[in-house]
């Protein structure tokens, strides 16, 4: 009969103890098919999907419930009414391409270019303006019931007159975003700025650091993750003001794709550009989130 291995025993095959596994039990290096640790990682995100899932499919179930019960297409369409104009817009059908010539994604494309443009006008002008405000007293004390009263402005209140200075075409509609856009961003950088952390400024200042120094190494590296806030909540303001922004000649446009199929009563196109400009501005707003949060890992830190 052959001798016992020296493994059999616990050893391993130069005789020596074996040494203890580090694998985690479940892991597949343990020999588990699914990895535990994966598991815990991914049940709360699988759990956020899941009731995300829920409530939309409770929606749609609700939509179909209302819309059938209604029997009045023009007063709630169904969702397969919507879901047909999605096919019909998205391409060329029967000789007719889209929506007044233009596709649904390229009316959402020139919306978007607006809104960026403006948005950029916005941020421009509204960034240094609230720097200004936050670092100078005098001028935060005449300039911020200004801004406070153009922010309390609905954009339809000065469209009017932006149309008369400017005409129908494109520069009343980009002046009309960036003006919507501009109030939120001064009003967070200048308390951001003003809300600067005194102890590092006067740390910075007894190191013989000049104002300039001080503001470009402490004060705006701290007021960076409000300002992002506040850049994102412009976007988000000039996102919902598109509409008003494109009520005179505004086609191509989602909004102007809105207002003109309101006119004629044609209620599952209206609610199709409904649901294109806030699912194409909850994906914008996720991404400025990305963004800030990358761009500025100190956030809640100094």
């Amino acid at each position: 009969m052959p001798p016992s291995t020296p493994t059999s025993a616990g050893l391993d095959p130069t005789g020596l103890p074996a040494a203890p596994s580090t694998a985690l039990p479940g892991s597949p290096a343990a020999g588990g098919t699914v990895s535990l640790w994966s598991r815990v990682l991914w049940a709360p995100v699988l759990r956020r999907a899941g009731l995300r899932i829920v409530g939309v499919v409770a929606l749609l179930v609700i939509w179909w419930v209302v819309a059938d019960r209604t029997a009045n297409p023009v007063i709630v369409p169904s969702p397969g009414a919507v879901w047909h104009q999605l096919v019909v817009l998205s391409g060329t059908h029967d000789g007719t391409k889209g929506y007044q010539g233009y596709t649904l994604i390229e009316h959402l494309g020139i919306s978007l270019r607006r809104i960026l443009l403006g948005s950029a006008i916005g941020v421009a002008v509204g960034l240094p303006l609230g720097l200004v405000m936050g670092t100078v007293s005098w001028i935060r004390v005449i300039l911020e019931p200004l801004i406070t009263f153009l922010r309390a402005l609905p954009p339809l209140a000065y469209f009017s007159l932006l149309i008369i200075w400017f005409g129908i075409d494109e520069k009343p509609k980009i002046w009309l975003l960036a003006i919507a856009a501009m109030p939120p961003v001064a009003v967070a950088a200048a308390a951001a700025t003003a809300a600067a952390p005194i102890g590092l400024v006067e740390a910075a200042r007894a190191l013989g650091a000049k104002r300039r120094d001080v503001l470009l190494g402490v004060v705006l590296p701290s007021a960076v993750p409000e300002i992002a806030t506040g850049i994102r909540i412009a976007v988000g303001i000039a996102y919902s003001s598109v509409v008003a922004a494109e009520t005179v000649n505004g086609l191509p446009g989602i909004g102007g794709v809105v207002r003109d199929a309101q006119r004629y009563n044609q209620s599952d196109i209206v609610i199709l550009g409904i649901i294109v400009i806030g699912l194409s501005g909850l994906a914008i707003d996720i991404a400025l989130r990305v963004v800030a949060d990358r761009a500025t890992p100190w956030r809640g830190r100094v």
